[in-house]
């Protein structure tokens, strides 16, 4: 991971934490995520955060977290729109095949098949369109977190342009892929390392890293890192 952490916060949160010490929060749902740990509901420095779409396991704690840390928020304009409307500043708004530098890193938005919205006051707020997320953290480690996502073709082309090394796919099932979709997706990335995420969280999402490992045993050199919420790659 050349000297960075990436810890597995339950569900689609992650916690980048590079050798200076500059957190990246992905998909930031801490304090209602049953899946996260205690200790880690508050965490003590966000320097970034990157939002994939507007569901609430996924924005969760943003308004919170971009309140008290003011980090650097990449997201699509609409979910920017929304965030600024609650009184979040610094949002780096952007879409799906533009790149940014946030900090230390440099992030590519890229597709997800998925809907977006986000739950406001009983109403439902149009989000804008669900995205994955190609970040390159200093020292050259590229990672793909794909977001909450269907299988799709162009997942290929993900694989092509950017190549990252290591690549954070939702195996759940009903909500996002399941085992089955995520074996074709590391095919199709052509990814030698992957975390699952989105499974466990609720007794609905019933995919497993056993199920996922068993269908790519073929694929030479791959590498499943089932991490439990709060460990550390």
């Amino acid at each position: 991971t050349r000297g960075h952490k990436i810890t597995w916060l339950g569900h689609s949160t992650f916690a980048i934490t590079m050798p200076n010490g500059e957190v990246v929060l992905v998909d930031p749902w801490l304090t209602g995520n049953p899946a996260c740990p205690e200790a880690q509901k508050t965490p003590g420095r966000v320097d970034a955060m990157l939002i994939s779409h507007g569901h609430g396991d996924h924005l969760g704690d943003a308004v919170a977290l971009g309140k008290k840390f003011k980090p650097q928020i990449a997201c699509n304009y609409e979910v920017y729109l929304w965030l600024a409307s609650k009184g979040v500043e610094n949002i780096c708004p952007m879409n799906k095949g533009g790149t940014q530098r946030l900090g230390e890193i440099e992030v590519t938005m890229v597709d997800a098949k998925h809907s977006s919205g986000i739950e406001d006051d009983g109403k439902v707020v149009y989000a804008g369109e669900p995205a994955g997320f190609v970040v390159r953290l200093p020292g050259g480690l590229t990672m793909y977190h794909a977001g909450d996502t269907a299988v799709f073709g162009d997942m290929k082309l993900i694989g092509e342009l950017y190549e990252p090394e290591l690549a954070c796919l939702p195996i759940g099932d009903l909500f996002t892929m399941g085992p089955r979709e995520a074996a074709k997706a590391i095919r199709l990335l052509n990814v030698r390392h992957v975390i699952p995420m989105h499974y466990g969280t609720f007794p609905v999402l019933t995919g497993t890293p056993a199920a996922l490992r068993n269908i790519t045993q073929d694929i030479l050199g791959l590498e499943i890192h089932a991490l439990k919420p709060g460990e550390t790659l």
